[in-house]
């Protein structure tokens, strides 16, 4: 069994006394400021520096009781209602008047303190997570950090600045010992708090779901009741696919995966049973698994909307040098452990019921100065990834599975997807490449709504000096992205221009409602939906959602989804405008916004397998400004767009 504790002892044997000393000072802490004039004021942060105080003292008192024991002496009903009281705070209409939601935390401080207040109150949460991992300096560091802006509020000379500076130090100073930890937990496979669980524990005790401390729902107990009684032999085959896949991306783009030992696994809670034969069949061939954060139902999806951007508090220009530097640091200091990673497996699941945001004045926002920097700093952050772990050296496979959230007849639509996932690849790879074929030889493809839809856009084919050695679209099999069936090109961006059109999308986890880009040469000149009644909120939530921190994005992907049986599979159970982007791309054309799907390793030469041809298409007049200025070349997203079939 992997003892966590024991993992961060030294990190946290240096802050022990420190962390004792602070929750003494916490329990006996007074919130008292005479200068107050507002006694409505006064009483909500006495009330919102108690349920801070609250917060911190529980959690700590938890942290020294769990243990296996803890686990194993408590009903799953006990383990389930300390699981709920957890999140009970920001789910549903809960949110209305708790300190996170950024909305009311206004309403109750004002314009000045509020949004500041909201984020620091929500910042304060990660403590459950941290006390069930026991990083006990990282509970430390929030303890300090609550005592000092106490202080500074029972002095009666709290103003923003002050407060600020103290509210956000955490995030700031991001030293590099502790970036090294983070990054330790990302790929060193010795970090095994969460494989520990899907291995070494009786999965069919549903009470281990709680040892993750994380959110647990009816979906996440559906899903391992349901995949713990199917069948062994389906399971295998799931497994293998999975890997199969996952080897083949190596094999399809050329690269070396004999020289790594570690792959990270992205799954959703309640699909350890499918991830334990997963781990199996990786050992098979020599890869381990490393599990960094698993995924759970979202107790409230419009409180990380409401934070997006809350690093707008402290973004500038000194912190993203700093940032970029402790990061160095940290990566030179696990470069060993780096060097060893292949690249990351993702399941996830679909099904969970829309998210239609609803817009707050009151969220924090980045300044036009703060959107250009974030930017270089994404670049600069990409680049610093490159030189550590080289995307030219590793590889991914894609994966989803319905969650039961999606309705009664979840077993008969998982039943039928794993169909999907399953299919032949090589059938479809021989079809699509009779497709490629005649691709080649187009100057252009022009696409055209029917039915009301608006699309009319041509794209622009890139041109091929050598037809007879070269091709423009790559034949997608079932490797990277599963299932199989679609093939794909970067356009030309000059003279791609037109309209597309979508009645209604889900855009990572966000709903649209007649979205419409307009491009000029490859990217996008204008932009509009009907989400809300006002043109210019429109217009927000289309840049803040999909474009930003650009100011445009190119056309950095169009493809033809071949997939016929999946999207027989969506309309047999009505279930097109909840299926993921991984599957829906393989029902029709589509498009990507952003980079291309080559992005940062254009130089290296991929062939499609079935006639070895070279695929030309890897960069576009975008990309291919890494050559000149690297900071102009990458837009740091790729969003699919997609058109089904019968649109």
């Amino acid at each position: 069994m992997f003892d966590c504790k024991l993992y961060f002892t030294d990190r946290n044997d240096k802050i022990l006394k420190s962390y004792e000393n602070t929750l003494t000072s916490i329990r006996g802490i007074q919130i008292e400021n005479t200068s107050t004039k507002d006694p409505k004021k006064y009483s909500e942060f006495n009330s919102y520096f108690g349920k801070i105080r609250d917060l911190i003292l529980s959690a700590s008192e938890l942290e020294k009781h769990l243990n296996n024991e803890y686990f194993s002496e408590r009903s799953f009903e006990t383990l389930s209602a300390a699981n709920k009281s957890f999140f009970e705070e920001i789910r549903g209409s809960n949110y209305d008047t708790s300190y996170a939601n950024p909305k009311h935390a206004v309403t109750v401080f004002g314009q000045e303190f509020g949004g500041m207040l909201a984020s620091l109150y929500l910042t304060f949460r990660r403590y459950i997570s941290f006390a069930f991992q026991h990083r006990i300096y990282k509970m430390e560091s929030y303890n300090r950090v609550y005592l000092d802006l106490v202080e500074l509020y029972n002095s009666g000379e709290m103003n923003y600045s002050s407060a600020l500076s103290i509210a956000t130090r955490v995030e700031k100073d991001n030293n590099p010992d502790d970036v090294a930890i983070d990054l330790k937990s990302m790929f060193d496979s010795g970090f095994e708090f969460f494989t520990d669980i899907i291995l070494n524990y009786d999965l069919s005790d549903l009470r281990y779901l709680f040892r993750y401390g994380i959110n647990i729902t009816d979906n996440e107990i559906k899903t391992a009741k349901f995949l713990n009684q199917y069948p062994d032999k389906k399971i295998k085959q799931l497994a293998q696919l999975i890997v199969h896949a996952y080897l083949r991306g190596f094999e399809i783009e050329g690269k070396d995966v004999s020289g790594k030992s570690t792959v990270n696994i992205m799954y959703a809670i309640g699909q350890e049973r499918l991830i334990r034969q997963v781990i199996a069949d990786l050992r098979d061939v020599n890869l381990t698994a490393i599990v960094h954060f698993p995924k759970s139902t979202d107790p409230n999806k419009q409180v990380g909307y409401d934070h997006r951007f809350d690093s707008a508090l402290f973004f500038n220009e000194d912190y993203s040098a700093r940032t970029i530097q402790n990061n160095e640091k940290a990566h030179m200091h696990c470069k060993t452990i780096t060097s060893q990673y292949s690249g990351i497996i993702v399941c996830e699941k679909f099904g969970e019921s829309a998210f239609k945001p609803e817009k707050k004045d009151e969220c924090i926002q980045f300044s036009p100065e703060q959107q250009s920097l974030y930017q270089q700093h994404e670049n600069k952050h990409r680049m610093l990834q490159d030189k550590f772990i080289p995307f030219s050296q590793t590889s991914f496979s894609i994966v989803a599975f319905p969650s039961p959230e999606i309705g009664d007849n979840f077993e008969s639509i998982f039943e039928d997807i794993m169909e999907v996932n399953m299919l032949n690849s090589e059938k479809y790879e021989t079809i699509q490449q009779k497709m490629i074929d005649a691709l080649d030889q187009a100057k252009f493809v022009h696409i055209k709504g029917k039915d009301g839809n608006l699309t009319d856009l041509m794209v622009q084919m890139q041109p091929l000096v050598n037809p007879k050695i070269q091709t423009n679209f790559n034949n997608c099999g079932a490797d990277m992205n599963i299932p199989v069936g679609e093939v794909f090109t970067s356009p030309q961006l000059k003279g791609t221009t037109g309209v597309l059109h979508i009645e209604e999308t889900f855009l990572s986890g966000l709903k649209y409602v007649d979205l419409k880009l307009t491009f000029e040469d490859g990217f996008i000149k204008d932009y509009s939906c009907k989400n809300f009644e006002n043109d210019q909120d429109n217009r927000n939530y289309v840049h803040e959602n999909l474009i930003f921190p650009n100011d445009t994005l190119p056309i950095g992907e169009f493809a033809i989804g071949t997939n016929t049986l999946a999207y027989v599979v969506a309309r047999k159970h009505n279930i097109i405008d909840i299926m993921p982007i991984l599957i829906v791309e393989k029902m029709g054309p589509h498009f990507a916004v952003g980079d291309t799907c080559y992005a940062w390793q254009e130089d290296k030469q991929v062939y499609n397998l079935l006639n070895n041809k070279e695929i030309m298409s890897r960069e576009n007049e975008k990309s291919a400004l890494r050559k000149t200025d690297i900071n102009q070349a990458y837009t740091n997203t790729h969003t699919d767009i997609t058109l089904p079939y019968d649109t």
